[in-house]
């Protein structure tokens, strides 16, 4: 892929926060989603890429726009392989909360993993501890690991978990060890993403998600050196012949960085639209508008962080009317 590219997409997730920033704190999620999926779909069709969408918003008939399948880019340049998600984090943006992100993600044409709208057991760590944990292993075994590898104490941790009833016990076993723990009420991209940055706070990330999500954390972690497990948990049969259409016969089969994301040539962009620990949200300021993004490239292990300012008389579609 071109290195140009990576500003290129830069202006697809700002369009989207821009756009569902308008909607944080009103109680909407569906208009933010909405916007956010808009804007995005307007400024791809802009980008020089011939791209396709492997994770969206749902098949073509459930989605309008941004649907698995759909061609995206203005047709020339690499082909590509797009998997987003316009706001991650819909219920975040609602209420108001932190770590909502317009996020993206680009490799290679066959080199994203096609996975399945269903559960994903997930751990995920940053640079020091790859090769160190394992997601079949007992939770103390791998706050073990990860404390070691960062010259930490188990107390010292911190953990991110999705604040759910099925992690109930996960969350006794974790507080049991000694570790403390960080309880998202979404939002898992930006949580796993936040492992291999320091200033985050955040060590680990355990429990289950959305498997298109973990696809695109693995993208982010790939460009930063870090590492994603996941297996896929289908809850009924209709998801499980999902699986083995993914030619996974073994739903325990537990799937390493380059079943998620093969090669090095992908990139992952993020716009936050609510503040975060890494991001900071979209400000409105009257006729401009702030955002704040990241940007990587794993080939080349660059890694950008974006400010931008915005006029918001010459983008009018992104205004609330």
């Amino acid at each position: 892929m071109e290195r140009s590219l990576s500003m290129e997409l830069v202006r697809v997730t700002e369009a989207a926060a821009l756009a569902s920033g308008r909607w944080m704190g009103r109680g909407n999620k569906e208009e933010a989603d909405r916007a956010a999926t808009e804007a995005m779909r307007d400024v791809f069709d802009t980008i020089p890429m011939k791209g396709t969408v492997v994770i969206g918003e749902g098949e073509m008939d459930e989605a309008p726009m941004l649907y698995i399948g759909e061609k995206l880019g203005n047709g020339y340049g690499p082909r590509v392989d797009v998997a987003v998600d316009p706001l991650e984090g819909t219920n975040i943006v609602a209420s108001g909360q932190w770590n909502a992100l317009a996020v993206l993600a680009v490799a290679d044409h066959s080199n994203l993993l096609h996975a399945p709208d269903m559960y994903m057991d997930k751990i995920a760590v940053g640079p020091e501890s790859v090769g160190k944990v394992d997601i079949n292993a007992p939770i103390l075994d791998n706050l073990q690991a990860v404390a070691k590898a960062k010259n930490k104490d188990v107390e010292d941790l911190v953990v991110v978990i999705l604040n759910r009833k099925r992690h109930e016990k996960m969350i006794e076993e974790i507080r049991s060890a000694g570790a403390r723990i960080k309880l998202l009420p979404d939002g898992d991209v930006a949580a796993a993403v936040n492992t291999a940055f320091g200033d985050t706070g955040v060590d680990l990330l355990l429990g289950s998600g959305g498997a298109p999500e973990g696809v695109l954390a693995a993208v982010g972690l790939k460009c930063l050196g870090g590492e994603l497990q996941g297996k896929l948990l289908p809850q009924n049969d209709a998801e499980l012949q999902r699986c083995k259409k993914m030619g996974i016969e073994d739903v325990s089969k537990v799937l390493y960085m380059d079943d998620l994301v093969k090669g090095d040539d992908c990139i992952f962009a993020a716009t936050g639209v609510t503040d975060g620990e890494l991001l900071r949200g979209v400000r409105y300021n009257g006729t401009t508008a702030t955002t704040q993004s990241l940007v990587m490239r794993a080939k080349s292990g660059t890694v950008r962080f974006v400010d931008g300012k915005h006029s918001m008389k010459k983008k009018p579609d992104l205004v609330i009317r």
